[in-house]
């Protein structure tokens, strides 16, 4: 744990990535690779929430790796490195979104679900999906991906207190569309003797 200029605590994830955005900084090329590695996952992660398409997700990473390249040098704060790359994410993911608008391309289905016993999961996950944009990314942000309300607000821009919002918001929502199917569903499986 450390404390950064304004006061607050930085945890070790925190300190090594805000080093080695520092070292990216100043040139070092491998540095700025091992900085992408350690967060490919989660930047994954997002963009599939966001385009639901495995090419369009390669696409996505691909353009932000490389305008992140490119701009590393004009990262003012080293600390806020992770917030810097997903808000070059989900830019080019809204600019593929936005192509694929324009190109109108048939709707993809959705894959086939093979494992009976994550039913749940999978429920959440197409409930989740089906949230509009403002509210999934929030809840992806802060649930999937753990980060702090407040990081997760800088990511899309907004204020932490729309960030609640939307929180409460997409919570709402997804109790509305899954209580009804997940009620009861619990109580034939296992009885007590």
């Amino acid at each position: 744990m450390a404390i950064n200029r304004s006061g607050s605590v930085i945890s070790s994830d925190k300190m090594e990535l805000a080093k080695l955005a520092w070292s990216a900084r100043q040139g070092n090329t491998d540095a700025f690779l091992e900085l992408i590695e350690s967060l490919k996952g989660a930047l994954y992660r997002t963009a599939r929430t966001i385009l639901k398409n495995d090419e369009d997700c390669a696409d996505a990473l691909q353009e932000t790796i490389f305008r992140a390249y490119q701009a590393i040098s004009s990262l003012r704060e080293p600390t806020h490195v992770k917030t810097w790359l997903y808000r070059i994410l989900i830019n080019e993911c809204t600019t593929i979104l936005q192509k694929r608008l324009r190109q109108s391309q048939p709707i993809t289905l959705p894959e086939p679900v093979v494992n009976s016993s994550v039913y749940q999961d999978v429920e959440l996950k197409e409930a989740i999906d089906r949230l509009e944009e403002p509210l999934r990314l929030v809840v992806v942000l802060v649930y999937l991906e753990d980060m702090k309300i407040a990081d997760a607000a800088a990511i899309l821009g907004i204020s932490e207190g729309a960030a609640k919002m939307r929180l409460k918001r997409s919570k709402a929502q997804l109790r509305s569309w899954l209580e009804p199917t997940w009620e009861g569903r619990d109580n034939h499986d296992v009885r007590p003797n």
